[in-house]
């Protein structure tokens, strides 16, 4: 879901129609299109799921390769489960594994459940809450991506089906990390990627609190990016940025905001929960988390 100025939630598909090709499915293959005219093609089988919810269209479908089943809002592709880990694993572990002891986790967006899923592995969690705009992607994740949504009824997951903004105004030294797991910082979308709402996350921070927000593909989205970023670097004293690789998102590459008023990256790690979480990842390790922040000479530049 993406967010007017106004704060009222907007289809992602409505702003982003005029700038990109045909998405969805079409001669029995889910297509998605960059603006830059390249992308990806899914050979898509069943449809188990189709409704519009008052924000947009949820649609989770079969497909008939290696990917599994799909998770679409307005026909933009949110979750395979194939590669899903590549992305809840990156967003969750990276900060969660520089905090000494985190009990307090806020995920704003998420409703497909994967990063609350990566969320709870960590065994300090005693307070997780999602906050999802959209009740209908949390019903459907749980009913058809059991794997990726299978901790949203752990008794520690707290819930709440509303806007993030209003939710955000009021919170004080309340989180040792937020995780904005969002979809677009643009256009429309702004009402979620401004000072105010950015400054309002720094508040809910306890003393060394961090927080992650997913920000977007350097390569496919370089404007969005290097917007977001001045935003960010306007709130946060630290504001760094780490990379990966998502097979099936805009050219296959992703970033993520590491933000904090007095963390460093990769100042601290938790060996103890490091050696317990690694072996329930596909992805996560330590060398791989150290090597995350080296980043590109172009990506350099664009920051």
């Amino acid at each position: 879901m993406i967010v007017s100025n106004t704060g009222n939630y907007i289809p992602v598909f409505f702003y982003r129609k005029e700038i990109i090709m045909k998405n969805g499915i079409e001669n029995g293959y889910y297509h998605e299109i960059t603006p830059g005219g390249f992308g990806i093609a899914i050979k898509a089988g069943k449809v188990l799921f189709s409704d519009n919810s008052p924000f947009q269209k949820v649609e989770v479908f079969e497909t008939e390769s290696d990917l599994g089943r799909v998770l679409t809002l307005d026909d933009l592709m949110m979750t395979t489960e194939g590669d899903e880990y590549h992305y809840h694993e990156m967003i969750a572990h990276i900060p969660m594994m520089q905090h000494p002891c985190p009990k307090s986790v806020l995920v704003i967006g998420g409703g497909d459940g994967g990063t609350i899923r990566e969320v709870m592995k960590h065994k300090t969690v005693e307070r997780a809450v999602l906050c999802e705009i959209d009740g209908m992607v949390i019903d459907a994740c749980k009913k058809y991506l059991p794997t990726i949504s299978c901790q949203l009824d752990n008794p520690k997951v707290e819930i709440l089906v509303q806007d993030a903004i209003e939710y955000m105004k009021d919170k004080k030294d309340e989180f040792d990390i937020v995780l904005i797991d969002s979809t677009d910082p643009m256009g429309p979308g702004e009402g979620l990627f401004t000072d105010e709402f950015y400054t309002n996350v720094k508040n809910s921070l306890k003393k060394g609190g961090i927080m992650v927000a997913q920000s977007e593909s350097p390569f496919a989205q370089k404007e969005s990016v290097q917007k977001m970023y001045k935003q960010l670097k306007k709130v946060f004293p630290t504001v760094a940025t780490y990379t990966s690789n998502i097979p099936t998102y805009p050219g296959g590459y992703w970033a993520w905001a590491f933000c904090s008023t007095d963390v460093k990256p990769l100042e601290y790690y938790n060996e103890e929960r490091a050696a317990e979480i690694i072996p329930t990842c596909k992805i996560y390790n330590k060398d791989y988390h150290n090597a995350r922040f080296a980043l590109p000479n172009y990506l350099k530049e664009l920051l």
